[in-house]
């Protein structure tokens, strides 16, 4: 199962849910997002789609690529 972000790449912030309620909202800490891990393409697509603006400057972060060979190039 793959396992997804999303990053507004302009605060460092993620896309999770909100504690009470469970709408979407932006937060600081990867600790708060850690409900916000996503297990399909498709459904971030829509997450963004959905709750993201162009300033947003959205990323999607594959969390098992992450310390692997194939990892983010730095920079």
């Amino acid at each position: 199962m793959a396992r997804y972000l999303v990053q507004a790449a302009n605060t460092g912030r993620f896309l999770a849910p909100s504690l009470d309620g469970g709408e979407p909202v932006w937060v600081a800490s990867l600790r708060e997002a850690g409900g916000g891990v996503v297990a399909d393409m498709e459904s971030v697509c829509q997450l963004v789609e959905d709750c993201c603006d162009c300033e947003d400057q959205p990323q999607v972060i594959d969390l098992d690529r992450l310390g692997t060979v194939n990892d983010y190039p730095v920079g």
